[in-house]
């Protein structure tokens, strides 16, 4: 898996295809920011060569779990606990692993927050409307309303 245009990439002693970490943030639409976080935390372990950075194929895997983990509202210690791979940074797990109490924990929380986020919606609509018919103010909303959004 090469990034296109983004010049050779490197090969291991393994004869592995190796990617720096431009490569694989190009590969990935994510920031070096990103990449070096994710290192940080300990998701992701890169070759290091002097100042250099290389990623194999494992950490492609694992970076594309933690994306995926992220994509599905996951936090980053959760995603660590769901592609843990018994202590073998170099393996990465074929896929998240996700218990069905979790995946229903999820899926609560998430319709919780979108019904937050449709209720926002709502109240910058109303606001958009009077603004509109001329009546400048500050938004309000009832009470029960913004009580049950700092619950949420």
């Amino acid at each position: 898996m090469r990034a296109e245009n983004s010049g050779p990439a490197a090969v291991n002693t393994a004869g592995q295809d190796m990617q720096t970490i431009g490569q694989l943030a190009k590969s990935f639409g994510v920031t070096l920011r990103a990449l070096r976080f994710y290192e940080d935390r300990g998701l992701i372990r890169p070759y290091r060569e002097g100042p250099s950075r290389f990623y194999d194929g494992a950490a492609r895997a694992r970076l594309q779990l933690i994306l995926r983990g992220k994509q599905l509202g996951f936090t980053l210690s959760e995603i660590r606990e769901m592609i843990s791979t018994g202590g073998d940074e170099t393996l990465p797990a074929a896929e998240l692993s996700l218990g069905a109490e979790k995946v229903l924990a999820q899926i609560d929380l998430l319709q919780r927050q979108r019904a937050g986020i449709e209720r926002a919606i709502m109240d910058l609509k109303a606001a958009h409307e009077k603004m509109a018919a001329g009546h400048a103010g500050a938004i309000s909303a009832p009470a029960e309303r913004m009580q049950m959004a700092a619950a949420g």
